[in-house]
């Protein structure tokens, strides 16, 4: 398994899927959970050599000895150590959900690092962005006909009310996917055992985001910067992704028909030819 050490010393290991092509390093959300999850990408390996990292304390890497060098801010650092170790004067950058969080982070702090930036299904919370209660209850509307609608609908209402438990989480699982088929449940069930929870209460503490920051580095931004949005993703819905768009210089902001919270499991061929030819 390929390793490099982080600067406070912790061995941070890397998966390495495909071999055509300049790496893209690959950062997962969870947040803090093993890159696993993200498989081979639906398929992106074959277009280019992914390089997945596991944040420190997931995955295959170590845990710290310092806990509060799991928080998102800190996380910079191994990122930059990982191009470092990787012989890389600049990379192609992508970040899933949590993962987006991150990788914004880096560009903000080493813009002339990063060639191209693709932001898929992005969380906001280091450029200070939310999603309102109504969208995402508008946005679950569509999947009406869907015979698990009523029970997770339901549970969304207790969320966006204020009036959840764990059991409501788990319901609204379904609304994650496009179709909450065999595959999808499969996967979600992998996702509990792959997350790091001490490490992901830490991830977004205080003093992790400091948003009007971030938005001023981001907005110099020279590099192309993909940001895809899932049609039916409550976490990440297409509004909140058209405003982290207009964040950048330079960035284009795409929907996929259909699509959930892993775009690359709903439909792998457009999601492959949509990223792959952003890549390119």
């Amino acid at each position: 398994m390929p390793a490099f050490t982080a600067p406070d010393g912790t061995e941070l290991a890397y998966h390495v899927l495909g071999g055509d092509g300049p790496p893209v390093v690959c950062l997962p959300g969870g947040p803090m959970q093993a890159s696993a999850y993200l498989g081979e990408l639906g398929g992106l390996s074959a277009r280019r050599r992914l390089v997945l990292l596991d944040f420190r304390g997931t995955g295959d890497s170590a845990l710290p000895e310092d806990p509060a060098t799991f928080r998102c801010d800190r996380l910079v650092d191994d990122v930059e150590a990982l191009r470092a170790h990787l012989g890389l004067e600049t990379m192609d950058l992508l970040g899933h959900s949590a993962g987006t969080n991150p990788a914004v982070l880096y560009a903000a702090r080493h813009p002339r690092r990063v060639d191209r930036l693709a932001l898929i299904a992005p969380s906001a919370g280091a450029v200070g962005l939310t999603v309102p209660p109504q969208v995402r209850r508008e946005t679950a509307q569509s999947r009406h006909e869907e015979p698990w609608f009523p029970t997770a609908f339901a549970a969304l209402q207790d969320i966006t009310t204020g009036r959840a438990t764990a059991d409501s989480w788990e319901a609204i699982a379904p609304f994650l996917y496009g179709r909450w088929d065999d595959t999808a449940r499969a996967h979600h069930a992998a996702g509990a055992s792959q997350r790091n929870d001490q490490a992901a209460a830490v991830f977004g503490g205080e003093g992790a985001f400091d948003p009007a920051a971030t938005r001023g580095a981001l907005a110099g931004l020279t590099a192309q910067v993909l940001l895809l949005a899932g049609e039916v993703d409550l976490n990440s819905p297409p509004p909140m992704v058209a405003e982290f768009a207009g964040l950048f210089a330079k960035a284009e902001s795409v929907v996929q028909p259909g699509a959930g919270h892993f775009p690359w499991l709903d439909d792998p061929e457009r999601f492959v030819a949509t990223v792959g030819d952003f890549l390119a």
